[in-house]
């Protein structure tokens, strides 16, 4: 058999366990993939734990988050009251990426700032994470050369990216929802029961 007469040879092979991005195959990657999703959406749906920072705001404090999304978020129980209505619009990572962060910067430890920054790039940032919170592609760059040499500031533009997604999206609906009315009215009954 000639040179000529010899079969092309047959293009290269692409693996699709190393990049299958449309999850079409059943390979171990996917499945993998298809668990830890299943496993984020299950811990959405158990309660959120209790604490005692967490108890019945007063009214005035429920009044306050209205005037402004700052107020909300510094406040234990706004946080918490607006974690659970994110979760009712599936959004509860932006909220539980901002926690991580904030926690990210109160730690001095560069042992331990190298692995949280890790964990949270993992959870919140990786195009791989069933929690992968929406930053655009400049931010996401950025954080990608930032961790190179993780700090406790390794994510502050994503973060502030996600706050003011926060801000502008769902804080408005949060607002408007039956569970903040529903708060509101119980002050006001509240109030009225003591005068």
């Amino acid at each position: 058999m000639s040179s000529r007469d010899a079969a092309p040879p047959a293009p290269p092979r692409r693996n699709p366990c190393c990049l299958c991005w449309c999850c079409c195959c059943s390979c171990s990657w996917n499945e993998e993939r298809r668990r830890a999703w299943r496993a984020s959406r299950e811990s959405r749906l158990q309660p959120l734990p209790s604490c005692e920072a967490c108890a019945t705001p007063s009214p005035e404090e429920v009044r306050s988050w209205a005037q402004s999304f700052d107020k909300l978020m510094h406040s234990p129980a706004g946080r918490s009251v607006f974690r659970e209505f994110l979760r009712t619009e599936y959004s509860e990572e932006n909220m539980l990426f901002w926690l991580a962060c904030e926690e990210l910067k109160a730690e001095a430890n560069q042992h331990v700032v190298d692995e949280k920054a890790r964990l949270i790039y993992e959870d919140y940032v990786s195009i791989l994470s069933p929690k992968e919170v929406s930053l655009d592609s400049r931010v996401r760059e950025g954080v990608n050369k930032k961790m190179q040499e993780p700090s406790a500031h390794t994510f502050d533009d994503a973060q502030l990216q996600i706050y003011t997604l926060m801000h502008r999206d769902s804080y408005p609906r949060f607002l408007s929802s039956p569970a903040y009315r529903a708060l509101l009215l119980r002050g006001r009954s509240t109030s009225a029961s003591e005068a």
